[in-house]
């Protein structure tokens, strides 16, 4: 059994660009106990209100699996641990176990904390004592102890042997600069667990594209406890990302570090730091990313088709992830066939049609693997029983500006529903806004629903700048509802034009997803109807 140590709040928080209230720490903590890791660092109480806010906070939850962990230095030098505050703030925390860091390397010993060796070890110790005298469980993290070993094997292995005199319980080979590789890593994890009798842990940072490698070669080579963070989290390029390491060890070494099931929980759980977080999901992630198991290319999709395993190292539905086909211009006909299945649609032989609109649609700047919605509907209109929830007829946008007076943005649009036209206007802060008010005027007699209907993001994409005005012109669309999102797609070289067309399938997709199906407006009012 290995235990899984988070740190993401503590030193994924480091990360540029990344910022957690109290509230967003006690909320992933909540969720990370509930995914069974063993320990949550929670922070530094003697660093910043903010933590010892979240420990006060922390004190008063009932944890169902995780041990809270407070972290923080060693006493400083030539000062007894006892009368350090920042020890002290430690002892205050009221959690269980409390995580220290001291210094493995002679260069930072001599360099920062311009001290000597043997106080050096002093601290470490009477540090340790201290807090496993007032109850503490005590976890040592040996700072740069791998760039320690090489300066000094015999230096470096004497502050771990410090730790474990003061009571540590578990010492930890920090890879504090990310620039170690597997195999020197490994090796020194194996020589450190035949010189000590002490739980060894690891803890990577990522600045060589190494950080998971090197914690599964410390578990190799002997270590029983793995510090990361949930997506890689961390300071410069991050640390070691524990989803990738806990479906390594469950899933590739057979070594068991969850509770029975709770790996299924893991894509979601990246996803849920991810939106606290207030950072963009990194598609691309292994195991958990959105593109973890998405295949683009039509010969894998068609050797997918035949046989599940050719092209995915495990099942997705394991880490809670699913197998995604995307539509481009290097799709064949497995691609469009799969995608018709899952939408429940028979092409009765249409599917080389498809493939080739997908293609010169893609050749005139529509991308599809960006926009499911638009393809969902390219699919759809060709099955036989597909009949549209309405057609536009025609539609203009004005922009005037006028003397002394706000500029004017105006729309109109007139769509057919069933056997009767509506001819509506409106006006909006811009063409596109225009235009959706004017289509929703006109649709919501037929369609109420479409109120729940939301733009939610609009993207532009020059595609050719060298033609400048007469460049072609991307839009992507993001629309949701209290349900789902989803993104459709325009291309031309008029951006009025590119923009409408997103807008329509926008519509029309979220209306469909709904279960919307074709209806007949109701009449014309009578020449007398007040209605």
């Amino acid at each position: 059994m290995i235990e899984i140590y988070d740190t993401t709040l503590r030193d994924g928080s480091q990360r540029e660009g990344l910022s957690l209230t109290v509230q967003d720490k006690l909320r992933i903590a909540r969720r990370l106990d509930a995914f069974g890791v063993a320990f949550i660092e929670g922070g530094w109480p003697g660093s910043n209100p903010k933590d010892r806010a979240f420990f006060e906070r922390a004190a008063d939850v009932e944890w169902e699996h995780a041990r809270l962990a407070a972290f923080g230095a060693t006493c400083r030098a030539n000062t007894p641990a006892h009368d350090d505050p920042s020890m002290i703030a430690l002892t205050g925390a009221r959690t269980a176990v409390t995580t220290l860091f001291g210094k493995s390397s002679v260069s930072h010993v001599r360099h920062v904390l311009r001290t000597s060796l043997d106080e050096n070890l002093r601290m470490i110790e009477d540090s340790c004592a201290y807090l496993q005298s007032h109850g503490k469980t005590v976890i040592y993290d040996a700072e740069h102890f791998f760039d320690g070993f090489v300066e000094d094997a015999i230096y470096a292995l004497e502050t771990l042997k410090a730790a474990q005199r003061g009571g540590a319980e578990v010492v930890v080979l920090c890879e504090t600069n990310g620039g170690g590789l597997p195999w020197i890593v490994g090796e020194t994890t194996a020589q450190v667990c035949a010189a000590l009798d002490i739980k060894v842990g690891v803890h990577a940072h990522n600045d060589t594209e190494c950080a998971v490698a090197n914690t599964l070669a410390a578990v190799r080579s002997g270590a029983r406890h793995v510090q990361g963070t949930i997506n890689g989290y961390g300071e410069r390029c991050g640390n070691a990302n524990l989803c990738s390491i806990i479906a390594n060890l469950e899933l590739k070494l057979d070594t068991r570090c969850l509770p029975s099931g709770k790996l299924r929980d893991l894509s979601e759980l990246a996803r849920f730091v991810s939106e606290v977080a207030n950072l963009s999901p990194d598609e691309h992630l292994a195991y958990v990313g959105r593109s973890a198991f998405a295949h683009k290319g039509g010969v894998h999709v068609a050797a997918l088709r035949r046989h599940a395993s050719a092209y995915q190292h495990i099942e997705p539905e394991l880490v809670g992830n699913t197998k995604r086909v995307v539509v481009s211009e290097l799709s064949g006909r497995a691609n469009v066939l799969t995608r018709a299945e899952e939408l429940g649609v028979e092409l009765e032989g249409a599917e080389a049609a498809l493939v080739l609109a997908i293609k010169e649609g893609e050749s005139k700047g529509i991308s599809y693997e960006a926009a499911e919605a638009s393809v969902a509907l390219l699919i759809e209109r060709r099955a036989r029983d597909y009949t549209p929830l309405f057609r536009v007829i025609d539609y203009q946008a004005l922009v005037a500006s006028r003397a002394q007076a706000a500029t004017v943005v105006e729309a109109t649009v007139k769509v057919r529903v069933g056997q009767r036209e509506f001819h509506t206007a409106a006006q909006g802060n811009g063409p596109v806004s225009a235009l959706d008010a004017a289509l929703r005027k006109a649709l919501d007699p037929v369609y109420p629903e479409i109120a729940a209907i939301h733009l939610s993001d609009y993207k532009v994409r020059i595609l050719d700048g060298t033609h400048a005005t007469r460049a072609t012109t991307r839009v992507l669309i993001d629309s949701s509802d209290e349900e789902r999102a989803w993104s459709t797609v325009g291309a031309s070289a008029n951006i009025i034009e590119a923009s409408f067309v997103a807008l329509v399938d926008g519509i029309e997709y979220g209306l469909r997803a709904r279960g919307i199906v074709a209806r007949n407006a109701p009449p014309m009012p009578s020449q007398g109807d007040p209605s």
